[in-house]
């Protein structure tokens, strides 16, 4: 909503199936549902939407994520939190949203897309992690971290992390994506958020590259290289799949986050724009 000209954020819960799950709404104007990143919150996709006028941005915290409860953990998956996401646009009376999110927040988005019931307007896939497969082996690290944190103390895990191959290519080719798991041994629940990185590293979005295929809507797809995590491959891929797909090709964060978060604001902006 607004107040005196200036964009303020509603932070709120709901419940779904007994959780209770935080989300942001902020702004005005077209609903936009986005969705953060495995491990990541609220903050993440604040930082990366900015500002975009006549946009109003949701976010939901997944299961496990930031302040929403964890819930049972063997219902911990994709399929899950995207019946959350629809359990909170039915509460704010959303329909017809543009759907996007980064990461696992792409793959949400894919999935609400096919089989949910928002009837979205446009897609945003930013940094997809998931093509179509279960268990991609780019996710294979996060499963691994997820293992470490089940089987030790976080302190321990960590070292033992570090000392490893994952670690070592990573730090090579990818310092961001190190630095993001890194972060994951100091997680307040350490073995609730093992156990959610192994279940969701070896899910999938649950849809076909046919039932992608029949998506007519206007897709941003959006992605960068020197991330072993979201392989700038996977984007180009997803975006030749959708019959009406604009690819774009950002700086990476490893690169320069500055000129990452502004660029990928500015492809939002553009997008946006078209849409109107």
């Amino acid at each position: 909503m607004e107040q005196g000209g200036t964009v303020v954020t509603t932070s709120a819960t709901v419940f779904s199936e007994g959780v209770n799950l935080a989300y942001d709404d902020e702004g005005i104007g077209q609903a936009f549902i986005f969705q953060h990143g495995l491990g990541g919150d609220r903050k993440q996709v604040a930082e990366a939407f900015g500002e975009q006028p006549g946009t109003r941005r949701i976010t939901l915290e997944c299961r496990g994520h930031a302040t929403s409860d964890y819930g049972p953990a063997n219902a911990l998956s994709l399929a899950t939190f995207a019946r959350d996401i629809e359990r909170m646009a039915t509460k704010l009376k959303v329909d017809a949203p543009i759907l996007g999110g980064i990461s696992m927040g792409a793959a949400l988005a894919l999935r609400l897309a096919v089989k949910g019931n928002l009837r979205p307007s446009a897609l945003v896939l930013a940094r997809p992690a998931w093509l179509f497969e279960p268990a991609p082996p780019n996710m294979a690290v996060y499963a691994e971290v997820g293992e470490l944190l089940l089987s030790y103390e976080p302190e321990i895990a960590r070292e033992i992390f570090l000392q490893g191959q994952s670690a070592g290519q990573l730090r090579r080719e990818a310092p961001d994506n190190l630095a993001s798991l890194v972060g994951f041994f100091e997680r307040s629940k350490p073995r609730e958020f093992g156990n959610l990185l192994m279940r969701i590293a070896n899910d999938d979005p649950g849809v076909s590259r046919e039932e992608a295929q029949r998506i007519n809507c206007p897709v941003l797809v959006i992605g960068h290289g020197h991330d072993l995590v979201h392989p700038l491959a996977y984007a180009r891929e997803l975006a030749g799949v959708f019959p009406n797909a604009t690819f774009c090709e950002i700086t990476a964060k490893a690169v320069d986050r500055t000129r990452y978060v502004n660029e990928f604001r500015a492809a939002l902006h553009d997008f946006l724009e078209r849409l109107a």
